[in-house]
């Protein structure tokens, strides 16, 4: 494998760079290769400071250097060691749009997932508030219950009550017929 760097080169790719920013990869490319065959002129007196210089092999890029979308230009039927034939039918496959039909359908699974999703959540909330009725129906019953239990405690000894008054009505008549009849 070569020492020299590879470089990605398709549509809508962008490198950053400090001196000029971020910008398409092949102006970067080109303007590299610009700097490198430029030759250096001195454009400061010698008592200015220096100029940061990077290294050579950085501002070098190298020419006939293919990309991975590149095909090379071999007719020996020989393949360079940076061509890879999988790679290159790989990004052609990606290049193609995908069909009409293919593209509806996964539009169609999409917005059918979305719509899966917001039932699910309208479900697990909906499963919520019923857990909450029932247990606000579970609270009522016990309340209802206890109120029967205490109206009915107190229809008891309503009841008990009368019941005495009763017997002690009923005595008490008996004791006072004894005596109205033992009187005359």
């Amino acid at each position: 494998m070569s020492s020299e760097p590879q470089f990605l080169s398709f549509k809508g790719l962008k490198q950053y760079t400090p001196e000029d920013g971020w910008g398409q990869v092949n102006a970067i490319l080109q303007s590299h290769a610009q700097q490198a065959a430029a030759p250096v002129q001195p454009s400061a007196p010698q008592y200015a400071q220096p100029q940061h210089q990077q290294p050579q092999h950085f501002n070098a890029v190298p020419e006939n250097v293919p990309t991975l979308t590149e095909t090379p230009d071999d007719t020996s039927g020989q393949a360079s060691p940076m061509f890879d034939p999988l790679i290159h039918e790989l990004f052609e496959q990606l290049r193609v749009p995908p069909s009409d039909d293919l593209t509806q359908t996964w539009r169609t699974i999409a917005a059918e997932v979305n719509l899966l999703t917001e039932r699910m959540a309208l479900q697990r909330e909906l499963q919520e508030r019923l857990q909450k009725l029932d247990h606000e129906l579970v609270n009522l019953r016990g309340t209802i219950l206890s109120h029967l239990t205490e109206v009915q405690h107190a229809a008891d000894q309503q009841l008990s009550s009368a019941r005495l008054r009763a017997e002690v009505s009923a005595l008490a008549q008996t004791k006072l017929s004894a005596k109205l009849t033992n009187n005359r």
